[in-house]
């Protein structure tokens, strides 16, 4: 085998792992539209259902840690 046999098989492999890691960028980008869209519904209904008496918000990272005062 040559050199010029083996590089060419590595850039082959190359181009198809970048091909396949673009694959999955576009997959996860699909994932976090559902996942966004999950999150609305179910904030709708908790609200709608009397669950929650309004939306869920997240705290900040300094209320975080005041919940849980026995760790760092």
């Amino acid at each position: 085998m040559s050199v010029g046999t083996g590089e060419a098989r590595w850039e082959a492999e190359l181009r198809a792992l970048r091909e396949e890691l673009k694959q999955l960028r576009a997959e996860q980008q699909e994932m976090a539209l559902a996942i966004n869209q999950l999150v609305t519904t179910f904030r709708s209904l908790a609200t709608q259902l009397g669950i929650a008496s309004e939306p869920y918000q997240r705290r900040g990272t300094e209320n975080r840690r005041s919940d849980h005062s026995g760790f760092a």
